[in-house]
């Protein structure tokens, strides 16, 4: 099918992590692309791939913005958010996160957008249920939940299911800790980089891990689906967190974390870390909430988009990793 024939598409947050790879996965699609960004392009997109994309400069926060994209693309992908466990960035956390969804809601309404995809995240959930197994239909308990991020992601839903009640086709996607190549100094791409720095401490906590292709492949087949009013937990496996720091490093051929963490011991690396960072002035890999979480075993049933996607498959999570810190490794040389 020719790129004419095609609904145009608009994807908020193209500069992040998924947004990149959402955007290389739209173009091999041959699709008609316009993507928001506030600072810079996506530095995972080839200079031919940044070409062939409608750069849109600007936030969810310019209203006018918002429709006078939307006037044209009725298929919207809202990536753009903000992640953060840093207790100082809680406001941040609420405007961006709560107040910019309902902006893209408000504006794929008034634009009478075909289908809009809300990228949420599993934190929206709930995470403080150790040793249990979380499905879609996980509530958020508010007072058992001490995660400003994940408040912040529920809050968004919230207003994704405000608009299907006004009568928005969306679909939302609850994506476990995203692994792929960005800016590891920011979010789950961190994780790369401490693994390669040889961060010493590890947890036996457990959570889901997915790879960034497979989540932007997952969200082009919902959006191209006739489903609508659904959540999907997007998860390729339930591993320890010491478990894939330790595969990182092995990838990396540096030395993997040899230290246990305790709760105890926890608390103690959390202080240090936020002293740390408080005199180098940057946000600490490790936080208090980050540091309980990595306690906790949380196991991601990801059944129900198996069930309505069965075609899809998810990338073995040992090979997600090789391929990313030979990334990595390559851009490091480069």
């Amino acid at each position: 099918m020719n790129k004419e024939d095609r609904d145009k598409v608009f994807v908020t947050g193209g500069s992040g992590l998924l947004g990149g790879y959402l955007l290389r996965a739209l173009l091999q699609r041959n699709e008609d692309v316009a993507a928001l960004y506030r600072s810079h392009y996506s530095s995972l997109l080839s200079e031919e791939e940044t070409k062939k994309i409608n750069w849109v400069k600007g936030d969810v926060f310019d209203t006018g913005l918002l429709e006078e994209m939307m006037q044209d693309c009725k298929k919207v992908y809202h990536c753009a958010g903000m992640v953060s466990f840093n207790p100082k960035k809680r406001n941040e956390l609420l405007k961006v996160n709560k107040e910019g969804t309902a902006n893209v809601v408000n504006a794929a309404l008034n634009c009478n957008v075909k289908k809009l995809l809300h990228v949420s995240s599993v934190s929206a959930l709930g995470r403080k249920r150790h040793n249990m197994v979380v499905t879609e239909e996980a509530k958020w308990d508010e007072e058992s939940n001490n995660s400003n991020y994940g408040r912040s992601k529920f809050l968004a839903e919230l207003e994704v299911w405000r608009g299907i009640s006004e009568g928005l086709d969306a679909v939302i996607v609850n994506p476990t800790v995203i692994l792929g190549v960005g800016d590891w100094n920011n979010s789950s791409a961190a994780m790369f980089k401490n693994a390669y720095k040889e961060f010493p401490w590890y947890a036996e906590g457990v959570t889901g891990f997915v790879d960034a292709e497979d989540v932007a492949h997952v969200m082009i087949d919902l959006m191209e689906s006739n489903i609508t009013e659904e959540r999907f937990i997007i998860s390729a496996e339930n591993r320890t967190f010491r478990e894939v720091f330790t595969a990182m490093a092995n990838a990396f051929g540096k030395k993997p974390p040899h230290r246990p963490v305790n709760p105890f011991l926890a608390s103690l690396v959390w202080r240090f870390e936020k002293i740390k960072n408080a005199i180098a002035g940057t946000d600490p890999f490790l936080t208090k909430e980050s540091a309980e979480t990595a306690q906790l075993k949380v196991f991601f049933d990801n059944s129900k988009l198996k069930k309505f996607l069965p075609a899809f498959s998810f990338r073995p999570l040992e090979e997600t990793i090789n391929n990313y810190c030979h990334q990595y490794l390559a851009k490091l040389n480069g």
